[in-house]
């Protein structure tokens, strides 16, 4: 018996050519392929090993109906499914341009612009899927991909694993990804599309410092300021940013052209650097603070003193 909807009496080898692999997890591969009908067509399959699926079928089924109802260019799209005796197929849009912040790190430049550029295409897609009654859940930079290795690549968004429709009932478990997650689910209080929105502010913020908005080393303190909302804009490396760009929220009066064009890729980049080698956003934002304290008292003793915010200097700083 077939545990999801798929094309009868077609295998998924007759319609697709497999090619390199992508990628590897712990019970699946990603494998790159060329579609046989359409030569030159080239998509991504993730090959998942049904005995990992045992009673997980039913997360899985959520995904898939869900990446079937949102046909949008800054979505990834699921083209088809298929199921063998063995695996089950996700045969899904190929995108190259890898993750979000690998990129800005590469760049030669970075503005708020840009970040405002690029927030912009999130708030697309995630207008799109609240639209279509679908809460995403996990937004977080890991999951926003450059569709191709294009200067001007749009931005995607994927993995809608912990995804839900608002039609699945109230949602209330709590789930996401530390530092992203929005007060209500913290809280595990009945919550809907308004916890994206939370997400998409934490992730605005780090594009324009470089480091999260909320950090501790301990997870019961990192989760109280989450619920309290307590964050702060450091100098220095927030002077260069607009007033509008420190709203992170909407406001009526604002218009869309505020956006500094500024050149804040040095100091972006340097905290972006540490997070990406460490994973670890808690060492990178409370570094980041206390040379803000120091900058901050420096600059109380001696008004004339110019502190050196190269790449050089903050590396080193950061070396702990």
């Amino acid at each position: 018996m077939p545990l999801f909807k798929r094309r009868e009496g077609c295998s998924i080898r007759e319609r697709y050519e497999f090619r390199d692999v992508l990628g590897t997890g712990a019970f699946s591969k990603v494998f790159l392929a060329e579609c046989k009908q359409e030569p030159g067509h080239m998509v991504a399959v993730k090959c998942i090993d049904k005995k990992a699926l045992k009673g997980k079928e039913d997360s899985l089924e959520n995904e898939i109906k869900v990446l079937r109802k949102l046909r949008h260019p800054n979505i990834v799209q699921l083209y088809d499914t298929y199921e063998e005796k063995q695996y089950v197929y996700l045969v899904m849009e190929l995108v190259t341009g890898g993750e979000l912040f690998d990129r800005i790190v590469a760049k030669g430049s970075y503005t708020e612009k840009d970040a405002s550029h690029l927030i912009r295409q999130v708030l697309h897609a995630v207008s799109f899927m609240h639209g279509n009654g679908v809460v995403h859940r996990d937004l977080k930079p890991e999951n926003l991909l450059y569709y191709n290795q294009d200067e001007d690549s749009k931005i995607m968004v994927s993995d809608f694993g912990l995804s839900k429709t608002e039609d699945s009932g109230v949602m209330a478990t709590a789930c996401g990804t530390p530092g992203y997650v929005a007060p209500e689910v913290l809280q595990q209080k009945p919550y809907g599309k308004a916890v994206d929105v939370w997400s998409i502010g934490v992730i605005a913020y780090i594009l324009l410092c470089g480091y999260p908005p909320f950090y501790d080393e301990s997870d019961a303190n990192l989760f109280a300021q989450i619920i309290k909302g307590e964050y702060e804009f450091d100098a220095p490396y927030w002077d260069q940013i607009s007033d509008s760009g420190k709203l992170l929220n909407i406001h009526g009066e604002i218009s869309g052209n505020t956006a500094y064009t500024t050149d804040i890729h040095g100091s972006v980049v340097t905290h972006l650097k540490k997070s990406l080698a460490r994973r670890n956003w808690r060492k990178v934002a409370s570094a980041a603070r206390r040379l803000s304290t120091i900058y901050l008292e420096t600059k109380k003793r001696n008004s004339n003193y110019i502190f050196d915010l190269s790449p050089l200097n903050s590396i080193q700083f950061f070396e702990m």
